[in-house]
């Protein structure tokens, strides 16, 4: 607190005892200690006064949402860790569980799906083909003259 290390203290000690006298140094002493802790004790109600008097008014709530906002990581992981945790809470009778045991047929009408899909995107393009050779043999007879009949 006040960077005082062991030889500045022995000197304080030494200077104390010739000044005050080995008779009224522990009572000196002793009075000091209950004033340091008169004065900690004063310190901590402040700070405790303190404190309830933030969280009375909301400022821990203002705290938290400003540490969310400079920090969107923790936010994101906080949301992680709380989902992950959900997912140690599986009910299979719950109808979840009952969606993931139809999984399965899920899985099957998915590629029924995608075979329907397939199909008919197959047939979309060989019909635009068909179309497409259609009109430019149209466009090739539209550009190439009829032959000249000589007689």
């Amino acid at each position: 607190m006040f960077d005082l290390g062991w030889t500045e203290m022995l000197v304080i000690g030494i200077v104390a005892l010739i000044v005050i006298g080995p008779k009224d140094l522990p009572v000196m002493f002793r009075t000091i200690g209950q004033f340091v802790g008169k004065a900690k004790g004063m310190a901590r109600e402040f700070s405790r006064a303190m404190n309830d008097a933030a969280a009375d008014s909301g400022v821990n709530d203002v705290t938290k949402s400003l540490k969310a906002a400079v920090n969107p990581v923790n936010t994101a992981m906080d949301s992680v860790k709380s989902a992950a945790s959900d997912l140690g809470k599986f009910d299979p009778e719950s109808e979840t569980g009952k969606l993931a045991a139809d999984k399965a047929e899920r899985a099957q009408n998915a590629k029924k799906i995608q075979a329907a899909t397939a199909r008919a995107a197959a047939d979309r393009k060989l019909k635009e083909a068909q179309e497409a050779q259609a009109r430019a043999s149209e466009l090739e007879a539209a550009v190439t003259p009829p032959e000249k009949n000589e007689t």
